[in-house]
């Protein structure tokens, strides 16, 4: 178990389009502020990746501490969504046994780019979002 002093961090890859709108997804229904968010491409977010042996050069899924207990790929997303008001029947999809719901984020994954595109630099959220994001 790995774990971090910050808690409900989401750790997510800044320049990905798709990762970026995950990312406005959560802060839009995160109605208690919960999460805070650090792009991999921060020194924050560069130290929090290679603290959990991610390359931050070459991020092959995001991370969540949440419970002071780092999560990773469909982990992860499902730990952020089920946190969520309105999205608690999400736990239900921790059922699919890990290797299949891996598969999955592992192929979104290493295609994100190509389906969904890539930033040349970081996206740079609104003054409100700003509040939340750890550089």
């Amino acid at each position: 178990m790995t774990t971090w002093p910050d808690d409900d961090v989401i750790l997510y890859d800044g320049v990905c389009i798709f990762c970026s709108r995950w990312v406005r997804f959560v802060a839009a229904r995160d109605a208690d502020r919960r999460f805070r968010f650090t792009a991999i491409q921060s020194p924050y977010g560069t130290r929090l990746a290679q603290a959990f042996g991610i390359d931050p050069a070459d991020p092959d899924t995001n991370a969540v501490i949440h419970g002071g207990v780092a999560h990773f790929k469909s982990d992860a997303a499902l730990t952020v969504l089920s946190s969520l008001p309105g999205w608690q029947w999400t736990k239900l999809l921790f059922a699919v046994p890990k290797p299949l719901s891996n598969a999955v984020y592992n192929l979104i994954a290493r295609n994100r780019y190509r389906i969904f595109g890539k930033y040349d630099e970081c996206f740079v959220a609104d003054a409100d979002m700003r509040a939340r994001v750890i550089e």
